[in-house]
């Protein structure tokens, strides 16, 4: 806690001086401490990390078909499910290598070098050389080279964004601030690494260097933090775990009682063989692939980056999205909100509409602010216009240029002469121009630091008693609404005084008016709001910024309802025990001031609820919550690298109403993965009812493996991938988001898959038996058809689980129209090319039995548009 401490003090126990550690000092120093940069555990070689995407259920039980397949020479089998295990498991291992990037990223945000005191001399050394005791000096645009207490400050402001979430840049100072509870962003006589120095310069001693840092902290976090699994990803592991139980006790019970019936026990082998390639849906994991990259496509070109697809999906299940608020709720540009002047009170609208004083009318307050807003400015204009410098200065210059008071033009005619810096501790700049053969000198301030400077306020009706009361409560009730508020005063001089001092010149003033300024929100974030609060979607705003800023930005917005509801502080959220949290956790909306071990803490409070989180952010500061949250999201504009790297999304464009158009989606992917999953379903058990118990009927076996490989991959696979296409359903965000504990047979999708599929084999089993009884040596083909044109007719139907296909159209979908007419084709071929016949077994069938087949096929599509019919009457 080295701010309680005075710098004197630091210095002594640290042993060292303001000349600085000698050379031979600072090698010992460097002995013990270690070199100043961040270090990395061991991290998963590139082999390990491919080795670990073929653990899981699905992808084991492939393996395991593979295998078998080959074992009883069916290697056209084996080719292809290693072709789709390998597809899959490269696909997961790019985006996991990539993800493990963020500690690189740490790296590369280091100054390389820094200007130390060492012997009484100024030198350039490493930063990575630098040791605790080093002496350190600032200056503008100098990145902060390891953790300081500053010994000396001349108008020294330090952007801290990265670390701390703060919007503006920090004024530091050199007092001893005495309160162990304080927040990174209030410790003021501290300058942290890899922070940067804005405007001033001054001087440090090294109390932190490399992991002992604050950001070295958030490094070992972000080490610490383990990635969450997606819901999708917990749903198909524990899909997986299920069917294999189900695959193994359907095949064994399958393979007993025929062997219990005098069966030859080859062919309940091939039987069993043969149940388990139906039962497992080979094309499934591709698909899912697939469908995320095309999902992810799409977000890319509506501003979303995604880096890990299964990121696509899990954003459709979202309950909570915890957003920072510079540049995501807001415009990221300060700007002049709220004037007060000649007892008006000028807001919004009211304040762009105002009619335009002369600009040379200097006994008018309007005119008056205006000009001191241009003139008591230090902003810089590039080749373009646009205005550069301190985001406050910038805004009152663009408020008064707005109003046509172009400095330019202002300083022809009221040239600046000299000027008294800003300073900490008088907290007030001034300015002084010539007159015509006068002067005049404008000072910009604290309000409470101008009234007591103060005589009497310009207004209207000329020089007026200075009316504190009412420029107090206006200043007060400003601050409480978030505004960052200035006064400005003047004092028109017939000769200056031969030195400027500030009690000289800043003393006797006249009082001109109040403007308050606020990063506004942005115009599309209140729908966004709106929208996810419809759609069941909590907004939580965590900012660095002020209490009263947020709760302003809040309310704007709708993240707050009224303004009774707290704002929890960072101090406030220190004390909260877990069990506290865990249940305030849910009723708060906005949190400010909060420390980066804070935002992790929030995310894993709202995860311990079984809530799914999705977490924006930035800076350095934010990168462990973005790790550990559902969905890490980083903002592409203003982002650090190691916000991006270690997110799931990146934001294009910085907007959180970009997270909402995602979020839709990802509630349209995993609504089409879904309806997928339950056509595969269907279609295995179908096959499974077909193959379990057609022995059982006292039939021959079906079907041969190639011809259930063929069904799972072509007539399977194409039209479920085409369904990725399908469009959104009508509710798609008016509806609640799913339960992260809800299984991916809710909602009747087993029950429906295990009655449809009975019903499947029933018909296909009864057109097997038909057709024996009359045999022509085509059965085997005629089954084979009727099962292929059944799944094909019946994806039609899957399309929704409400709407009936006449609603929907025909051609709402024209990829599913597509690939279900390719499959048919395609299915024509194994049937009618000679070739086909000799690598499927098959023959030819009459123009009766296809007309049969494509009659017998729409038995199950018709069952399933009943149900719909019945269900929505």
């Amino acid at each position: 806690m080295r701010w309680r401490q005075d710098g004197a003090i630091v210095v002594r126990e640290l042993e060292s001086s303001l000349s600085g550690l000698s050379d031979d000092e600072a090698k010992k120093r460097l002995e013990r401490h270690g070199l100043n940069r961040l270090q990395e555990k061991g991290k998963k070689s590139a082999f390990a990390m491919f080795i670990e995407q073929f653990k899981d259920y699905m992808i084991l039980i492939l393996i395991a078909a593979a295998v078998v397949s080959g074992v009883i020479g069916e290697t056209s089998d084996t080719i292809a499910i290693i072709f789709i295990v390998l597809l899959n498991a490269v696909i997961g291992f790019a985006q996991e290598y990539r993800a493990e990037k963020a500690m690189a990223a740490l790296k590369r945000m280091a100054a390389p070098t820094a200007q130390v005191v060492r012997g009484g001399k100024v030198k350039l050394v490493d930063t990575e050389m630098i040791v605790p005791g080093d002496i350190v000096m600032l200056e503008a645009g100098t990145v902060v080279p390891a953790d300081l207490r500053l010994l000396e400050t001349v108008f020294l402001k330090m952007d801290e964004a990265a670390l701390t979430g703060e919007s503006l840049p920090i004024e530091k100072d050199t007092t001893i601030l005495d309160d162990e509870q304080l927040l990174i962003g209030d410790r003021r006589n501290m300058a942290y690494k890899e922070t940067l120095v804005t405007y001033g310069r001054g001087s440090g001693i090294a109390v932190a260097t490399g992991m002992e840092t604050e950001l070295g902290k958030i490094a070992a976090l972000l080490q610490d933090t383990r990635e969450s699994k997606t819901p999708l990803q917990k749903r198909l592991a524990n899909f997986g775990g299920k069917l294999a139980i189900v695959v193994i006790g359907v095949c064994a019970m399958v393979f007993v009682s025929g062997i219990s019936r005098g069966e030859p026990m080859l062919l309940m082998l091939l039987t069993a063989i043969s149940l388990a390639v139906a039962a497992i849906p080979e094309a499934l994991p591709a698909i899912i692939t697939i469908s995320l990259a095309i999902g992810a496509k799409k977000m890319a070109l509506q501003k979303a980056l995604i880096r890990k697809l299964a990121a696509v999906e899990a954003l459709g299940s979202v309950t909570y999205i915890c957003s920072d608020k510079t540049g995501t709720l807001t415009m990221n540009r300060m700007t002049a909100e709220e004037a007060y002047l000649d007892g008006e009170l000028l807001r919004g609208e009211r304040l762009k509409e105002q009619a335009n004083p002369a600009v040379s009318d200097l006994q008018n307050p309007a005119a008056l602010l205006f000009t001191a807003l241009a003139l008591n400015n230090d902003v810089r204009c590039d080749e373009n216009g646009a205005a550069k410098g301190d985001p406050t200065e910038v805004a009152l210059y663009e408020a008064a240029r707005q109003k046509g008071f172009e400095r330019d033009r202002l300083e022809l005619e009221f040239p600046r002469v000299a000027e008294i810096p800003f300073d900490a501790e008088r907290r007030c700049m001034t300015t002084v121009h010539a007159v015509e053969n006068e002067f005049i000198s404008i000072t910009k301030g604290a309000i409470d630091v101008l009234l007591n400077k103060a005589s009497n306020q310009i207004t209207s009706r000329g020089l007026q008693r200075l009316d504190r009361e009412a420029l107090t409560g206006e200043n007060d009730r400003m601050t409480e609404n978030g505004l960052r508020v200035l006064g400005f005063a003047f004092r028109k001089w017939s000769v200056l005084p031969q030195k400027l001092l500030p009690e000289t010149m800043e003393s006797e003033l006249t009082f001109i008016g109040l403007t308050g300024l606020l990063d506004p929100p942005r115009e599309e974030a209140k729908e966004a709001v709106a929208l996810c609060k419809a759609a069941g979607i909590i907004p939580v705003m965590i900012t660095g910024d002020h209490p009263g800023t947020a709760r302003t930005i809040a309310l704007r917005l709708g993240i707050m309802d009224t303004q009774s509801q707290s704002v929890v502080t960072g101090r406030e959220l220190a004390e909260f025990s877990a069990e506290e949290l865990s249940k305030r956790v849910g009723e708060v909306r906005v949190y400010a001031r909060v420390a980066p071990e804070q935002k992790l803490k929030i995310v894993e409070a709202l995860q311990a609820c079984g809530q799914i989180v999705a977490m924006t952010g930035d800076g350095v500061n934010d990168a462990p919550a973005l790790k550990k949250a559902d969905i890490g999201i980083a903002m592409g504009i203003t982002g650090t690298d190691v916000a991006k790297e270690a997110s799931d999304m990146v934001l294009l464009d910085d907007n959180f109403s970009t997270i909402v158009r995602a979020v839709r989606e990802g509630r349209i992917i995993y609504d089409n993965i879904r309806k997928f999953i339950r056509y595969l379903l269907m279609t295995n058990s179908g096959e499974i009812w077909v193959l379990s118990l057609a022995p059982l009927c006292g039939l021959p076996i079906p079907l041969l493996p190639i011809h259930i490989l063929w069904i799972n991959l072509v007539t399977d696979g194409l039209p479920a991938l085409a369904l990725s296409a399908e469009p959104a359903e009508r509710d798609v965000m008016e509806r609640m988001p799913r339960r992260a504990q809800e299984s991916i047979f809710a909602h009747g999708l087993g029950w429906q898959a295990i009655w449809a599929g009975l019903l499947m084999g029933g018909v296909v089993l009864g057109a097997q038996a038909w057709m024996i009884k009359y045999d022509n040596g085509h059965w085997q083909t005629m089954v084979f058809t009727i099962l292929c044109l059944t799944q094909l007719i019946q994806v039609m139907s899957i399309r929704s689980e409400r709407q009936s296909l006449l609603s929907l159209g025909l051609f709402s979908n024209r990829y599913l129209l597509a690939a279900v007419l390719l499959a048919f084709l395609l299915q024509l071929t194994t049937i009618y090319l000679p070739l086909s016949n000799e690598i499927f077994k098959t023959q030819a069938l009459t123009l009766p039995e296809l007309g049969l087949s494509i009659l017998l096929s729409g038995v199950v599509f018709i069952a399933l548009e009943t149900e719909k019919w019945l269900r929505n009457r």
